[in-house]
């Protein structure tokens, strides 16, 4: 018997992690890729007249447990992963990738769905039975069902080489990440680092039988060194080690993977009839299209540069007071930080006592239950991946109580198996059927600095706000309700998915809502009046910097996918893309094009500015709760309604419905820059 192929005999059949081995998983790929085949074959053998329900509708919900077990496999591969999980990823991605291209290339099936879409009208669908039966013929069209045989094949190639090769560039960015450590034995270096971050070096040094100090690359450990250490030689030098990740010709280089990448991606847009990769993914996104993207980035840009070069001569002058003329890119977190200080009295290390993470979590649980009437209870009956992880049942209040609707796993610390960043995944998809809602399973991953001995995870004011991103991910996963998988939850226009996340940062700096958690995890004091309204002020600190930042990336991402044939060599076209936005002299043995796995092994292909454009959108949303009052019980009600209908309704329908016009980016501008 193998686990993963029953039915979970568990709590809201959650995953049974502790029950699951990992020679489980390929047999497991392989019966329920079988089982979904079958699954396809029923219904293109069906000899009743094609219908919605019958074909479009029953489409929806084939291979429901394959879903499931990918899920459990993909995201321990993120979050848990070792060597084991990395080999069965290279044999499971193509078994995949090859079951997704038969679905796809289905001659009869997609004659069928044709058949449907092109006799709508007589079905009198519903807004989501329609929106599920664009999707699904758009779909078909877009993986090549309506090339012939050759090209299908062709197809089928490149997208089994883009899943293995996107895979590859995702683990060799983690293996150089993790192949690096700066052991340090002289106190002396790491002046001028606070001493709750000391303790976590020594106790990460500990950790590797190893005397005095260990810096290593990963997120909570690189940033806060780069922050406060004062000897500017070791910034140098970490700073050229976290440059040359993947990126110096070593086992782990990623500069012909990302050649082979986005050549792929263009041979796969040409063969569809697009003229770039670009063109094909915008087709699908609000922006419809690369100069649609170009011209709102380089508004932007415009805007946004006189703002940044004023920052950065800030910074010049202060650093000049130490007698560093040549200010480089490795100086700018440690003298941001100094002009922080300087401006508002406000360092991390002074905020972080106020933040201990549990109290955070507690602050967001509990603006859940003011805003959209959820209720968190922690829960020790659902088996967990790591003992770090906690897990949660998420209730909504009604009328006659509550009932359930989600279950939340949540993930703090760093580990070794675990990649950088932070981000919001499911394990289950929330859909209807048969009369019942099956309500979800989302996760919350995150890298914030573990408790020590003494003291709790106490977090600096960005991972504050990372928490509530992440947060607002899933709520719009938790909230969802919709009838079919495929249109649930997160399933909406990629540049529409984070303006739930990017919404809720910004309660991070009402000083209405900080005031009710910002406290001392020691003495219970809360932040200073002062101190909240420095935060408040301090808000747009540095947002031409980090909005130049964003753009670069942007228009790197952009060029990448619509110019491939000008990447001869990743430095010199990173450097080119990055001329128009970089503020500091490009160091030339470092690149960040190597580790940009947002494009190269996540969704955000041409999709980067997505962070951008939904800041417009989430800008435009807080004014209208402003303008209501930031726990309006009907404004709060309208963006529940947006949350828990997925990609049911086209994105900017949605929009119009909840604020009452479209978004307008003077309400971004205003924001960041008055």
């Amino acid at each position: 018997m193998n686990i993963l192929t029953e039915n979970f005999n568990t709590p809201h059949q959650t995953v049974p992690f502790d029950q699951i081995k990992n020679e489980d998983y390929l047999p497991a790929f392989k019966e329920l890729i079988a089982q979904s085949e079958k699954e396809i074959d029923d219904l293109v053998n069906n000899t009743e007249a094609p219908t919605f329900q019958n074909t479009v509708e029953a489409l929806a919900f084939v291979g429901e447990k394959l879903e499931v077990v990918s899920n459990i496999f993909f995201n321990l591969n993120s979050a848990e992963t070792s060597d084991e999980l990395q080999q069965i990823a290279q044999e499971v991605s193509p078994l995949l990738t090859e079951h997704a291209s038969k679905i796809s290339q289905n001659e009869k099936l997609f004659e069928k769905i044709k058949l449907v879409f092109d006799q709508k009208e007589k079905y009198h669908l519903n807004e989501e039975q329609a929106m599920l039966l664009t999707e699904t013929y758009k779909g078909f069209v877009r993986s090549g069902a309506l090339l012939n045989e050759t090209d299908k094949e062709t197809l089928k190639k490149i997208n089994m080489d883009l899943s293995l090769k996107s895979l590859q560039f995702g683990q060799n960015a983690l293996a150089s990440t993790n192949a690096y450590l700066k052991h340090l034995t002289n106190k002396e270096d790491l002046a001028g680092i606070p001493e709750s971050i000391l303790v976590q070096y020594a106790e990460d040094a500990k950790e590797k039988n190893l005397e005095g100090w260990v810096v290593s690359l990963q997120y909570p450990s690189y940033v806060p060194f780069m922050t406060y250490a004062e000897n500017r030689a070791l910034r140098a030098e970490l700073a050229l080690a976290n440059g040359k990740k993947s990126f110096d010709g070593g086992e782990f280089d990623n500069q012909n993977l990302i050649k082979e990448l986005v050549s792929l991606k263009h041979q796969k847009a040409q063969l569809l009839g697009y003229k770039s990769y670009a063109d094909y993914v915008l087709e699908e996104r609000m922006a419809k299209s690369p100069t649609q993207v170009l011209d709102f980035l380089n508004e932007l840009l415009v805007k946004a540069k006189p703002y940044a070069e004023k920052e950065i001569e800030e910074l010049k002058t202060l650093a000049k007071a130490d007698g560093i003329d040549d200010m480089q890119s490795y100086d700018h977190a440690f003298y941001t930080e100094k002009l922080r200080k300087a401006k508002y009295d406000l360092n991390d290390e002074e905020l972080k006592p106020y933040f201990p993470l549990d109290q955070v979590q507690e602050a967001v649980f509990g603006l859940a239950g003011k805003l959209y009437g959820l209720n968190f209870k922690e829960v020790e009956n659902i088996s967990k991946y790591h003992p770090e992880v906690k897990t949660y049942e998420v209730f909504e209040k009604t009328e006659n109580g509550e009932e359930f609707k989600s279950v939340l796993y949540v993930d703090y610390f760093p580990r070794k198996g675990k990649r950088a960043g932070a981000w919001m995944t499911s394990y289950k998809s929330q859909f209807k059927q048969n009369n019942e809602n099956h309500r979800p399973h989302i996760s919350i991953v995150c890298n914030f600095s573990k408790p020590t001995k003494d003291t709790p995870s106490l977090l600096t004011f960005q991972e504050v706000t990372t928490l509530f991103h992440e947060f607002g991910h899933a709520l719009h996963g938790m909230l969802a309700n919709t009838t079919y998988p495929n249109l649930s939850g997160t399933s909406v226009k990629w540049d529409f998915v984070e303006l739930p996340s990017q919404f809720m940062e910004n309660f991070c700096f009402e000083p209405e809502f900080l005031k009710t958690f910002a406290k001392h995890y020691q003495t219970g004091e809360v932040l200073a009046d002062e101190k909240i309204q420095k935060i408040d002020q301090s808000k747009n600190f540095m947002e031409g910097y980090q909005t130049l930042r964003q753009l670069g990336f942007g228009l790197l991402d952009m060029e990448y996918h619509t110019h491939p044939e000008k990447v001869k060599d990743v430095k010199s076209f990173e450097d080119e893309q990055f001329a128009k936005t970089s503020l500091y002299p490009l160091n030339p043995e470092t690149a960040m094009s190597p580790t940009f796995s947002h494009i190269f092994q996540g969704g955000y292909s041409a999709g980067y500015y997505s962070y951008k454009w939904a800041e417009v959108l989430d800008a435009d949303a807080f004014a209208y709760f402003k303008e209501t009052g930031i726990f309006n019980s009907e404004t709060a009600a309208k963006f529940k309604v947006l949350l828990s209908s997925g990609g049911t309704k086209d994105p900017m329908e949605l929009y119009k419905n909840f604020r009452g016009s479209e978004p307008k980016v003077e309400s971004l501008l205003k924001r960041a820059f008055g």
